[in-house]
């Protein structure tokens, strides 16, 4: 077991104490240290309205016997203001000692250095899941005719693909050398690549895939699909093109599941075999198989579209998860009412899915819900799902009632308009009332 970190500025709670880990699962205490990234742009906003409903939700399930303590973190342009530094190591190493946290969104700095703060955080604290849940809230505003068709858990892998960042501009050295190299010494020397070559100028992107990183993420989307019971898990990939990066992908996830899951899987194939082409219901599979299946990205697009109930998890890698989870949100409310986590073995950190939205930083106005779900997740993570309950129980109710900010009030019929903090006032209300 670690020794509390020696930070350099935080000041570490004098109460409280961190999640621990047990074969990848979290250890809660009743009195969980948990740090928080207030978040740049609106998310100030956003967290004071969102830690209100936490704190509520918990002392009306628990009555005092829990409480979470709520240690401040820094990332972003408030840390860059205050520190001179965008992710100061006091925030990694306060996240990896206590073994959660939550932040609002993040600013991505111009120029040199980090690419991405979100990215920063997921690589360096080893989330290799992103875990997006799409689900419909009734009452919630949504483009399509039946979004309550909508639910599934899209786990996306979080340390490959092109989000790894190895990318060189184009007329660099590096570039020029890494082009050369594929050219003249991979390229010419197979015959099966007859006729292909990188242009001289390119800019140029390595997109890795590994057996590892795919087996540990299929891996704990076939233990979700078990633990809640759930009828199919779906490996997304564009493996009909890029066949030893999406095409390996598909097939270790595939491995996976009838390797270790075998007693609980049944894959598409050995259905249609088993049936001789016949078309089954995927969710009237006898015995409680779940069926393993995969579908070309592309063509995911649309399914999601036009049969989400078909739908319960979906494994995919990093760009493909990007593309689907946020073209998911859109059916039931918007990325404003979309939550988000990185899951690792031993840590995670939850987190709203938007952005900054700086025009409307300290307005109070902007939706907090993505934040307020992502503690949802976080509180079914740590084991509290009394509290989790309730809070979606009173956004239920909420919006049952028509009480929404403006986002939502812009699309519905006679909606009574509220403030981010009034938002929160009236989910308090209800979460109490219950």
């Amino acid at each position: 077991m670690s020794e509390q970190p020696s930070f350099k500025d935080l000041k570490a709670p004098e109460s409280g104490e961190r999640v621990t880990f047990k074969d990848g699962n979290p250890i809660t205490p009743n009195n969980p240290v948990i740090p928080y990234i207030e978040g740049d742009g609106t998310g100030r906003d956003i967290w004071k309205a969102s830690v209100r409903v936490f704190d509520a939700a918990v002392a009306k399930c628990y009555g005092g016997e829990r409480k979470v303590n709520w240690l401040e973190v820094f990332a972003g342009q408030k840390s860059f203001d205050k520190f001179g530094e965008w992710l100061p190591n006091d925030t990694i190493e306060a996240i990896k000692y206590y073994g959660a946290g939550i932040k609002g969104p993040l600013t991505t700095p111009v120029g040199g250095g980090i690419r991405s703060l979100n990215v920063a955080l997921r690589q360096t604290l080893e989330l290799y899941a992103c875990v997006r849940p799409v689900k419909f809230y009734p009452h919630a505003p949504s483009p399509v005719k039946r979004p309550e068709d909508v639910d599934f858990m899209l786990f996306r892998e979080n340390s490959e693909d092109i989000y790894c960042g190895i990318e060189f501009a184009s007329g660099t050295p590096e570039a020029k050398k890494l082009i050369g190299f594929i050219n003249d010494e991979l390229i010419a020397k197979d015959p099966s690549m007859k006729g292909k070559r990188i242009r001289e100028a390119s800019g140029v992107g390595i997109k890795p895939s590994s057996k590892f990183a795919a087996a540990r993420l299929m891996r704990r989307a076939i233990k979700h699909a078990i633990e809640n019971n759930l009828p199919s898990v779906t490996i997304v990939h564009k493996g009909n093109i890029m066949k030893f990066t999406e095409g390996s992908f598909k097939d270790w996830c595939y491995e996976v599941a009838k390797e270790e899951f075998r007693d609980h899987i049944i894959t598409e194939d050995e259905i249609w075999a088993q049936d001789q082409g016949k078309s089954l219901d995927t969710r009237k599979i006898e015995k409680g198989k779940i069926i393993v299946r995969d579908r070309i990205a592309d063509a995911m697009l649309q399914q999601i579209l036009l049969r989400p109930a078909s739908y319960s998890v979906i494994v995919t890698m990093n760009l493909n998860g990007d593309y689907l989870s946020d073209a998911a949100a859109a059916q039931v409310g918007g990325l404003g009412i979309a939550p988000g986590a990185n899951i690792g073995d031993n840590g995670a950190v939850f987190e709203a899915t938007h952005g900054t939205a700086p025009k409307y930083a300290d307005k109070n106005v902007i939706n907090p819900s993505a934040v307020i779900l992502s503690g949802v997740m976080m509180f079914d993570w740590l084991g509290w799902k009394e509290v989790s309950t309730a809070i979606e129980k009173a956004l239920v109710t909420t919006l049952e009632q028509k009480k929404c900010t403006f986002d939502f009030a812009r699309l519905m019929d006679d909606p009574t308009e509220l403030s981010t903090s009034d938002f929160a006032d009236a989910l308090i209300e209800n979460i109490n009332a219950a």
